[in-house]
């Protein structure tokens, strides 16, 4: 983040402003809008801040900008097109440690100036740091398209009666929970349709029936995060997980996923990281049934999908067992995420009509595998967790029948900026793994269908943008 987003409290205080043409005018109307005591200073003027001249809104200065112009003033604007005047303006107020804005020169800028929807009280703030202006205003006019125009009724009503839930409901998490009533039900309807009677009727009641009832109850949500990519989790993840008060997350749910949660929301990690103590099972199930008689919103947030090698069955097991309410949410596991995102189709009418998802993980996982069923030709085999047993996959599958030549790809960090595939045979797999240096989280894949993502591998990730070096997707056959 290279600037720190804020809202400042304008009203009142001078604010100064250089230049006076059109683009000058622009800007007097912002700070003018925040209640600012605007004073100019510029040779001349263009008509519209003369006529704010005239009116008495703001001061003009006649005359060029010198460097004691800036004493005494919150904010300094420079909205005047000569690049010599404009970093006299930025060093004056550097110097001062007064925070400067310059009208198209990132470089002369201690802050910068976002799109604005304004909703007032309510005012959503839209900022690319300066580097594409444009872009932050096509999102301005996204965002405007689904932001109700009455919203600021809806925040000045809340305002109105913030006090009075204060003082009848105890609690934070109890009143964090009235005021998701009111704005997710009949009165932010009301409000939107212009019933503002009804919207202080409807308030006043659910108030009382709060007030009476201020112990609420828990619940549990499992929810896959997907494979890696943010832009794969389901409307339903995200929406629970804006709404938690607590998410218990797996060591790969990535840090984008997490930020979509409730910035106030507490997180706690229970992943199992490999060489260290580990979170077992039975203290994750007694931490949720915890959190949850605590009258808390838990979000058990999971790679994947939590039904598949989630271990989302165990929870829901001990969840009902303790009488706990509980939702599942599934999400796209890593088998369909990675595999579309590396081009390989996990069945083709041609190559493969059966798709087997396996886990490699555990103790003698690999000797209890029905390896006659598996070593079958014309199926797509996606093992999950399996990169230190390469070598006791390729000497079963060949053992038990399938060919050497059977095409593979290991799909590593799958989905993510950091995505990595690396296609070969079966007969080379442990090779290949060992060449390339392949860590976990890995996904592999065994079967005719792996041949034809070569040259099909779509996603590149951030990461090969930046990194032109990075090493490109591998076939070895």
């Amino acid at each position: 983040m290279d600037y720190f987003p804020a809202f400042l409290k304008l009203k009142d205080r001078p604010c100064l402003l250089v230049g006076g043409g059109v683009v000058a005018s622009r800007k007097a109307d912002l700070l003018l809008a925040a209640g600012a005591r605007l004073t100019v200073v510029a040779p001349e003027i263009c008509p519209a801040l003369a006529l704010y001249v005239t009116s008495g809104r703001i001061t003009h200065r006649i005359g060029r900008f010198t460097p004691s112009d800036v004493n005494g003033h919150w904010l300094v604007v420079n909205a005047s097109d000569d690049p010599e005047l404009g970093s006299e303006v930025f060093e004056a107020a550097n110097g001062a440690r007064i925070f400067c804005n310059s009208v198209d020169d990132k470089g002369l800028c201690s802050y910068v100036t976002p799109a604005i929807i304004d909703r007032s009280p309510v005012v959503v703030a839209v900022s690319s740091g300066g580097a594409a202006p444009l872009l932050a205003r096509k999102i301005r006019t996204q965002i405007e398209t689904i932001l109700p125009a009455r919203l600021g009724h809806l925040a000045t009503l809340a305002s109105a009666w913030r006090d009075r839930v204060k003082n009848r409901i105890d609690g934070l998490l109890n009143r964090r929970r009235f005021w998701e009533q009111v704005f997710d039900g009949v009165v932010y309807d009301d409000v939107l349709a212009g019933r503002f009677q009804s919207a202080t009727r409807n308030i006043a009641f659910l108030l009382e029936a709060a007030s009476r009832s201020q112990r609420k109850e828990g619940e549990v949500w499992l929810v896959g995060a997907g494979p890696g990519d943010p832009g794969l989790l389901t409307m339903r993840a995200l929406q629970l997980m804006q709404r938690a008060d607590v998410i218990v997350h797996d060591r790969l749910v990535a840090d984008e996923i997490l930020a979509l949660g409730r910035r106030d929301a507490e997180k706690i990690s229970v992943g199992k990281v490999p060489g260290c103590r580990s979170t077992t099972q039975e203290e994750i199930n007694e931490l949720l049934i915890r959190l949850v008689r605590d009258g808390k919103r838990v979000c058990r947030l999971k790679g994947g999908d939590p039904f598949i090698f989630g271990r989302g069955g165990e929870e829901i097991e001990a969840l009902a067992r303790a009488d706990i309410r509980y939702q599942v949410v599934p999400g796209i596991t890593a088998a369909a995420g990675c595999a579309a995102y590396a081009g390989i189709p996990l069945t083709h009418r041609d190559m493969a009509q059966s798709v087997v998802l396996l886990t490699a993980h555990g103790k003698d996982s690999v000797d209890r595998l029905d390896w006659p069923s598996l070593a079958r030709d014309r199926q797509t085999l996606a093992l999950y967790m399996a990169v230190r047993r390469f070598p006791d996959i390729q000497s079963k599958l060949v053992e038990y029948g399938r060919s050497p030549d059977t095409p593979i790809a290991i799909i590593e960090r799958g989905t993510s900026d950091n995505q990595r595939v690396i296609h070969g045979s079966l007969e080379n797999l442990t090779d290949l793994a060992e060449q390339h240096g392949v860590i976990a989280p890995a996904l592999l894949i065994v079967g005719e269908v792996a041949g034809l993502g070569v040259g099909r591998e779509w996603f590149e990730g951030q990461a090969a943008a930046q990194a032109p070096d990075r090493p490109v997707p591998v076939a070895v056959f």
